[in-house]
């Protein structure tokens, strides 16, 4: 009898795939030369913007790159080598720079519109296998990354070259990000929708505030302030209580007031709340960011964060449920310690 055939082992497979294109972006790594250092002095002075250009999968790895380079500060935009030859030249500004993606530097298409670029562009450079190339030669500055063996098991479909060129994308754009200086500041007015971009958001623009808020003095009764503190809007279940100059003293939730009745002391509810109030409740400014206002609500475990001026008065509210949705994404602020910290282990 023929013995049965081992079944494909697809998780093992896929791990092989991911380690030899790990191992060919360490490699390029290492073969990084002075070429890097001038295709981003180029782009970094642009005056224009970025034109990044490719046929196939590289017109694809194009789109992730100028995508990246739009929200890190540097204006781009994507230029299909076939729909350029037939007229979407025409977008193409003199003061903007071409780079041009093509792994073998031979792709007809990106040839025919070297001449037209270099009369109507400021600047030419490219990301490229090979240096002997005409797009290499023909270019102000290129990075070349060598030689690499495609990870598909018949060698033809781009897909280590891809990643790589898709790593450099990032590599320039990331050290341009760090040349001007681009602060989450910035970030965040690129990045308004989905999780990311509220977490960036300032707490101002998120908070409740107004009719919104409930707001009692701490030295009135827990039965007068339930009895006049009314409120429309979004529900929240926290009373903040001030002094007579209106500065924040305490919070009184509705969970605070259960907790009364569960403990049978009926008779606190004509005492001044602020002798069950919770004193000195941890606060957050308008102008903190959402993603800190979260991390702030998970690590303490609350439910409520009142938001409060320089001078300590409420000005606004945020409510746990106000932040469903929120994604745990780090910042820029947040991951630029993480990458000095890979750089000084591996120096």
């Amino acid at each position: 009898m023929t013995p049965p055939a081992t079944p494909f082992n697809c998780r093992a497979y896929a791990s092989r795939i991911l380690r030899a294109e790990a191992s060919s972006l360490a490699v390029v790594a290492d073969r990084l030369d002075d070429g890097f250092d001038k295709v981003v002095d180029i782009l970094f002075k642009c005056r224009g913007r970025v034109a990044v250009i490719g046929v196939g999968k590289s017109a694809d790895v194009g789109q992730k790159i100028t995508g990246t380079l739009n929200s890190t500060g540097t204006r781009s935009y994507i230029l299909d080598a076939t729909r350029a030859i037939h007229g979407d030249l025409g977008m193409v500004h003199p003061d903007d720079v071409a780079l041009m993606l093509s792994h073998s530097g031979e792709s007809d298409e990106l040839l025919r519109l070297l001449s037209p670029l270099r009369k109507i562009s400021s600047g030419l450079v490219a990301i490229t296998g090979s240096s002997k190339s005409t797009v290499a030669r023909s270019a102000d500055a290129a990075i070349v990354y060598g030689q690499i063996t495609e990870v598909c098991p018949m060698a033809l479909a781009p897909s280590t070259s891809t990643t790589i060129m898709i790593a450099l994308g990032d590599a320039i754009a990331f050290s341009m990000l760090e040349q001007r200086q681009f602060t989450p500041e910035q970030f965040a007015r690129f990045h308004p929708g989905g999780s990311l971009g509220r977490r960036l958001a300032t707490v101002a623009e998120c908070m409740r505030h107004g009719h919104e808020l409930r707001i009692a003095l701490s030295s009135d009764t827990i039965r007068t302030v339930f009895a006049r503190v009314r409120h429309t809007g979004r529900r929240t279940g926290a009373i903040i209580l001030t002094d007579s100059e209106g500065r924040l003293t305490g919070l009184f939730t509705d969970s605070d007031l259960a907790r009364l009745f569960e403990a049978r002391q009926d008779d606190a509810l004509d005492s001044p709340v602020e002798r069950v109030m919770t004193r000195n409740p941890v606060v957050i400014g308008p102008d903190a960011r959402l993603g800190e206002a979260l991390d702030i609500l998970k690590s303490r475990k609350i439910s409520e964060l009142p938001v409060v001026d320089l001078e300590g008065r409420p000005v606004g509210m945020l409510d746990i449920t106000d932040l469903i949705g929120l994604e745990p994404v780090a910042s820029v602020a947040e991951t630029r310690p993480v990458l000095k910290l890979v750089e000084r282990k591996t120096a």
